[in-house]
């Protein structure tokens, strides 16, 4: 049985009821997320053949620091970084180190910062100089497969039909959607319910009321949908080692609809790649 729970009555930890946020709640997520949108938008001149993980790592932090928010990321559950950045076959959760990107390479960067107890949940790709074509197209695929979830949202759906939206373009684009990793609510917690699936059936999953705050961040594979974590316990890979792509946005159930959070105030939300005329 789903049990909904007004926020202002909810203990902070994950119960498994679903958080029902006030208008003014919402805006304390837009402010936070708005921050983690303009991080995200000043790493796209950043990315470049030659940079490190370990200096993006240190840019999200001191941005963060700049503006008075934490990455949430930071020591969360024994994590040493400020992002994780998962490069080529990573599906996500990688780490960043002093290994310089290389030419050709895709890279998910994925930034959370706390702000005034509110989380900003969002993540982009970034192709790194010159792709091959097959990347590019794995890219605008995880992007739509993206936007035709977050479509799916309004209340009175089940979370079932972001899922059915996702699977069935990534998979009629010969794509494959991974199971291992989910949305999940946000905003005063880091990782709150309900799991926000990328695949399943419409009439599946809790029913979506105005109220509710999730991330919707599909993992999209050009191989199988089956992954692995490693034994640093964080970074999960592509079994196949096919490449992987994510792009993920921070959502709030609205009464017609649903507000986006994590836009991107200068239109990069696809980084490198062509904007979308919609």
């Amino acid at each position: 049985m789903v049990n909904y729970i007004e926020a202002v009555s909810a203990p902070l930890k994950n119960t498994g009821a679903i958080r029902l946020y006030t208008p003014e709640d919402f805006a304390g997520m837009r402010k936070a997320c708005l921050l983690t949108a303009r991080c995200l938008d000043e790493l796209a001149s950043i990315v470049k053949p030659g940079v490190t993980t370990s200096a993006i790592d240190r840019f999200v932090f001191e941005f963060g620091m700049d503006h008075g928010a934490l990455p949430a990321t930071l020591n969360y559950r024994g994590y040493k970084y400020s992002v994780c950045t998962s490069i080529n076959h990573v599906v996500c959760h990688g780490m960043p180190d002093d290994k310089p990107l290389r030419e050709g390479d895709i890279v998910n960067i994925d930034v959370t910062y706390i702000l005034d107890g509110w989380h900003g949940d969002s993540s982009r790709m970034y192709p790194v100089g010159q792709i091959k074509r097959a990347a590019e197209r794995l890219l605008e695929v995880t992007y739509e497969c993206l936007m035709r979830g977050i479509a799916a949202v309004r209340p009175g759906a089940r979370t079932g039909a972001i899922g059915e939206a996702i699977q069935t373009y990534a998979e009629g684009e010969r794509c494959s959607v991974v199971r291992d990793f989910c949305g999940h609510g946000v905003g005063r917690l880091f990782h709150d319910s309900p799991n926000i699936l990328h695949y399943g059936r419409a009439d599946e999953g809790p029913e979506m009321k105005e109220g509710m705050i999730f991330t919707i961040e599909p993992m999209i594979n050009l191989g199988k949908p089956h992954v692995k974590v490693l034994s640093d316990g964080w970074t999960a890979v592509t079994r196949d080692r096919s490449l992987s792509a994510q792009y993920e946005h921070a959502v709030g159930v609205t009464a017609t609809g649903c507000e986006v959070f994590t836009l991107s105030p200068a239109g990069l939300d696809r980084p490198g790649l062509p904007p979308l005329s919609r």
